[in-house]
């Protein structure tokens, strides 16, 4: 009986391996064709990989050279934006000179404030991002230093008898 249950347990073993073995000399062209699909596609990912990876490299390489340039270009833009804004402080300099050595008498607080009204346009103006206003508070620093300029040459010209700078003073009064 155990002689019998072992020989049992040895031929079906041999059967399985034998149907494994048929299953496998049967599948082996199946079994090959998917183990060669697969290697293609391994390396067909890897290609693709490695190009999708040049492209990045190649766009990564673009944007940092466009961005270089835009840096280059913002900070060129700053300096002279800093150029032009030292340049009006300047002339509002020569500005607040030109109120003092016209009107001797005049006290150095009113040039102070001819001057600080001058700076808050500049300030204005400058701090303003959208164009259009940009220009219109460009504008009005223009009127506003013409408007002090021809008080001081009417008042040195003897045109002006007036004590005060008073075009400009109202320039200031309307603000």
């Amino acid at each position: 009986m155990l002689k019998n249950w072992l020989l049992s347990i040895v031929d079906t073993i041999q059967s399985l391996k034998t149907a494994n073995l048929k299953w496998n000399n049967e599948n082996q062209e199946h079994q090959a064709a998917l183990k060669q699909s697969r290697v293609l596609a391994e390396r067909a990912l890897v290609a693709e990989l490695k190009k999708r990876s040049r492209q990045l490299k190649h766009e990564l390489t673009l944007l940092q050279t466009q961005h270089s340039a835009e840096l280059l270009m913002f900070k060129t833009k700053c300096k002279q934006d800093v150029k032009d804004y030292k340049q009006y402080l300047e002339s509002l300099d020569q500005l607040k000179d030109s109120i003092q050595s016209s009107y001797t008498h005049l006290p150095e607080a009113v040039a102070f404030t001819i001057h600080h009204h001058a700076k808050y346009l500049l300030n204005e103006m400058w701090e303003t991002t959208e164009f259009e206003e940009k220009m219109r508070r460009e504008i009005q620093l223009i009127r506003f230093m013409s408007t002090v300029h021809e008080d001081a040459r009417l008042y040195l010209e003897g045109k002006n008898k007036e004590v005060l700078p008073e075009r400009t003073l109202k320039f200031i009064e309307k603000s």
